[in-house]
């Protein structure tokens, strides 16, 4: 069963070495499939070649919109399976489900997408504001004063939170987390022991999104209260920094991914 494994290997991430990652990945799941990589704007193209499609580390789609949505409706129409599944409600359906989070009560940082509600945020010296389509920090902006359309941006108070902390999935199953002890540094990452309420924090998003299979990656901050609050949940193409975990980790994950992928394609 061919699979085509979209991903960017020039990609200039910062902090970070997409290459290096998915080399791993297609070294150890050819030991499973047969498999071939393709740059995302290719994938179109190609994919009726192959079985299923997994996308990964192939950058934010707003690089390459235009490309991505004729993949995803050409993918839809024809049927094709890809991995993670396109019914995804968290980043791969843009950035709404922050907003829908917020008002179902859910533990994210506030979120609100009009200057006009500000009302509804706590009142902070400073407030984040970001594209509604952005992606990896793009146009992010601090600010007193938050403006812009109505719709367009997001608006979220600035939160001088004591770490973030990543949790990693493989459909349902908790994988690893990592830390970033430095706020300042977010990609210089460590290993971290998640307490069963972190879990069960983590594990309450990924049932949210209601994938029946794929890789996710839930994003935190540790907020002054003690509690933690959704940063982003990322299940389009997360990037796994499964450099930095142990090797009894890595085996570990690739072999849940591994099942995931013969689970998902039957």
């Amino acid at each position: 069963m061919p699979l085509l494994y979209v991903t960017d290997l020039a990609y200039p991430a910062r902090g970070r070495r997409y290459c290096d990652e998915d080399i791993f990945l297609t070294s150890r799941l050819r030991e499973h499939f047969a498999l071939a990589l393709c740059h995302p704007a290719d994938a179109r193209a190609l994919m009726p070649g192959f079985d299923a499609v997994i996308v990964r580390n192939s950058g934010p789609v707003l690089h390459y919109q235009e490309e991505y949505d004729a993949f995803r409706a050409a993918a839809l129409a024809a049927g094709t399976a890809v991995y993670n599944p396109l019914t995804g409600r968290a980043d791969m359906a843009g950035k709404q489900y922050l907003l829908d989070l917020t008002a179902a009560g859910y533990p994210v940082i506030p979120t609100v997408d009009d200057p006009a509600r500000l009302g509804e945020l706590p009142q902070v010296p400073e407030y984040v504001v970001k594209p509604k389509q952005g992606a990896d920090s793009i146009g992010l902006t601090f600010t007193a004063t938050p403006d812009g359309p109505a719709g367009a941006v997001l608006i979220q108070p600035r939160i001088d939170f004591a770490y973030e902390v990543s949790f990693y999935f493989v459909d349902d199953t908790f994988q690893y987390a990592l830390h970033a002890p430095d706020p300042a540094r977010r990609w210089e990452l460590r290993p971290y022991e998640p307490t069963g309420e972190d879990l069960a924090f983590a594990r309450s998003f990924v049932e949210w999104n209601t994938l029946s299979h794929g890789i996710q990656r839930v994003d935190a901050c540790r907020a002054p209260s003690g509690e933690l609050l959704l940063v982003e949940l990322e299940d389009l193409n997360p990037y796994l920094s499964l450099d930095l975990v142990p090797a009894v980790v890595r085996d570990a994950f690739v072999t849940s991914l591994a099942g995931s992928l013969r689970s998902f394609l039957g």
